[in-house]
């Protein structure tokens, strides 16, 4: 173990280049110790921008600093839901306190913000990062399977493709993509939350002040899809593709049109989608009590790598 000789932290709103670099090597040297896995999102957070001359608003980056040596990184994502918090630790500098210093500012910049409950993440082999989650009082709340294709996709016939087409959303879309992340990955989505009213209208601008724009998460490298049937909406998903990653998120298919292989000639359409872009890997990310989706994913190639646990701090 090596002794901190001269710590500071630096605090940011977004990552820029050198910063990714610095975060990504420490993350690959993390990963070849430890042999876990990390949702650090560094890929999507590269094309966070914000507007020129409005100044530093949240702080989303923390890193810990030895002299010049980056030992320490916590970073917050936010996809339109609670706060993803997500860390790591330099192996050799471990056990001097680096990751509970960096989670006091993170728990002070929650509290300045005002934002709802967050998600502490830790992969299920990371003995420390559980331990940790463990101390803050954080509860359980679900699991997520990281999955890569690992064999050939089944080859999909055109009449599994038959009138099925992939739309770029816009901004426009950006009601209709909420709307289906709800029903998709919240227990609690209720349809009227998005219908317009006359009386009461206050609601729906709330959500949309919330909703995530299409347009603007392409900026990141996460390009949203509406995913149609003969010119009506079936289902989304989102694919990014960063270096030569190519991932599926958030691919799912409106209650009304299942059971009718939709789902299925989604997730091919994406994997050919992935492939013509030149990905050399492709990966997702599935819910572990989704066993419909898991099974789906395990019959077109795909393999379970990791399991990443989400903690809730109410």
């Amino acid at each position: 173990m090596k002794t901190i000789q001269n710590p500071w932290i630096k605090l940011k709103e977004y990552i820029v280049a050198e910063d990714y670099d610095l975060i990504n090597q420490l993350q690959e040297r993390c990963i070849e110790v430890d042999g876990t896995a990390l949702k650090l999102e560094l890929d999507y957070k590269i094309g966070v921008r914000p507007e020129k001359n409005a100044g530093v608003q949240n702080i989303n980056e923390f890193m810990y600093f030895d002299g010049e040596q980056l030992i320490g990184y916590v970073g917050i994502c936010s996809f339109g839901g609670p706060w993803e918090v997500n860390g790591i630790v330099d192996p050799d500098y471990r056990r001097q306190g680096v990751f509970t210093k960096l989670f006091e500012q993170v728990l002070a910049e929650w509290k300045r913000r005002d934002s709802g409950s967050m998600l502490l993440l830790s992969d299920r082999k990371s003995e420390s990062g559980q331990k940790f989650i463990a101390g803050t009082g954080a509860q359980y709340k679900h699991s997520e399977y990281e999955m890569y294709l690992k064999a050939d996709a089944p080859i999909a016939t055109q009449d599994q493709f038959s009138g099925i087409t992939y739309r770029k959303a816009t901004n426009a879309d950006a009601k209709e993509i909420s709307r289906q992340n709800a029903i998709y990955f919240d227990d609690e989505y209720n349809e009227n939350d998005f219908e317009e009213t006359e009386q009461d209208n206050q609601e729906v601008i709330d959500h949309t002040e919330e909703m995530i724009l299409p347009e603007e998460e392409e900026k990141r490298g996460m390009t949203s899809y509406l995913v149609e049937k003969d010119g009506q909406i079936i289902g989304k998903v989102n694919l990014q593709l960063t270096s030569k990653l190519g991932a599926i998120f958030g691919l799912g298919v409106l209650p009304e049109h299942r059971r009718k292989g939709y789902g299925r000639a989604l997730l091919l359409m994406a994997i050919e989608k992935l492939k013509e872009a030149n990905a050399q890997e492709i990966m997702l990310q599935v819910a572990a009590e989704n066993s419909n989706a898991l099974n789906l994913y395990k019959s077109c190639g795909f393999v379970e790598t990791s399991t990443m646990d989400y903690f809730e701090l109410k």
